[in-house]
């Protein structure tokens, strides 16, 4: 009833359904409770399991589509609407991605591309596109780094473990490694991979290539983390396991030894060591603030206004479709 949806709008879950029928006639069942716990069971939906939504509301043309059956007109009404949001999006997108692409990943900070950044995070919000990245089902695959606010390292993981672990002098450490160079070192390019579960756990490997000496010595530096849970509708919380230089190309000179070498070397233990300097150091909180088939934004909650990275998904849904949840 059209009085309850008033009632619980606070806690409800904004649901766009892009298709030519009308949302009277989806195939989606919620039900939904005071506390806000909301049971999505599409038939065709990436929703796999139950999701605790915190602060979503519905607004007056959304809530008047679950009181009153839709009609010819509201539907086209409806469609057009999605459509025009969608493009908007798309444009925001598209703007953002062109913008990334002509800046030199290991330029660092763009005033420009960040105001870009924001202006598609804020347009997701309000429209209802690439939000609960958490529950989408879309986080899993491959990404590549196609922008960093900070140095091409400070993706992975571990150096927002380590600055959990020294927040007084990480960035007097990073500083110094930062000031090295060209050719004397070069980073990049970065990459991720994770593999989700419906319950919100699984693993994340981040590795980002580091070369020295002008590209004679290169080597993926990767570390491995354990994603714990969902923090929110928009968070994972990722515990840093490992890290290990891979594919070095001094060892591989060495032929057979040196693979022989490579392969019975083991992963340092960085999560273990960064929690005998502070307890609770190796874990840290992954936010997604806007994610589709193709374009993932992820801040680092403990400076979500500085570390701000851009990834674009390798392989099938790489044009980067939008999601609208």
């Amino acid at each position: 009833k059209e009085q309850d949806v008033a009632n619980y709008s606070p806690l409800l879950l904004q649901i766009e359904i892009m298709t030519g029928r009308s949302i009277a006639t989806a195939s989606v069942v919620a039900a939904i409770s005071v506390i806000g716990t909301i049971s999505v069971l599409p038939f065709a939906s990436c929703f796999t399991a139950t999701t605790t939504v915190r602060s979503l509301a519905l607004s007056n043309q959304h809530k008047s589509f679950f009181s009153t059956k839709a009609t010819g007109s509201d539907e086209t009404e409806l469609q057009s609407s999605l459509t025009s949001a969608s493009s908007r999006i798309e444009d925001c997108k598209r703007t953002l991605i062109n913008q990334c692409n002509s800046h030199k990943l290991e330029s660092g900070y763009s005033s420009s591309i960040d105001s870009s950044i924001r202006n598609l995070e804020q347009l997701g919000e309000d429209l209802g596109f690439g939000q609960a990245s958490s529950v989408s089902g879309l986080l899993s695959g491959e990404w590549d780094l196609i922008y960093a606010g900070d140095d091409i390292t400070r993706s992975s993981p571990f150096f927002w473990a380590f600055r959990r672990a020294f927040p007084d002098n990480s960035d007097q450490i990073f500083g110094i490694t930062d000031a090295i160079p060209e050719p004397i070192k070069m980073v990049g390019p970065a990459t991720q991979e994770i593999d989700l579960d419906s319950s919100s756990r699984g693993t994340f490997v981040s590795r980002v290539k580091v070369a020295t000496l002008g590209g004679v010595a290169t080597s993926i530096m990767t570390t491995r983390a354990t994603i714990m849970d969902a923090e929110g509708v928009d968070g994972l919380r990722l515990k840093v396991e490992t890290t290990k230089p891979e594919e070095s190309t001094i060892l591989k000179k060495l032929g057979p030894l040196g693979e022989l070498i490579s392969s019975n070397s083991q992963p340092f233990p960085s999560g273990e060591a960064l929690e005998k300097v502070a307890p609770g150091s190796s874990e840290i909180v992954m936010v997604t603030t806007y994610l589709d088939e193709g374009l993932r934004v992820t801040r680092n909650k403990d400076r979500s206004d500085d570390d701000v990275f851009v990834w674009v998904r390798v392989g099938e849904f790489s044009g980067g479709n939008t999601a609208s949840l």
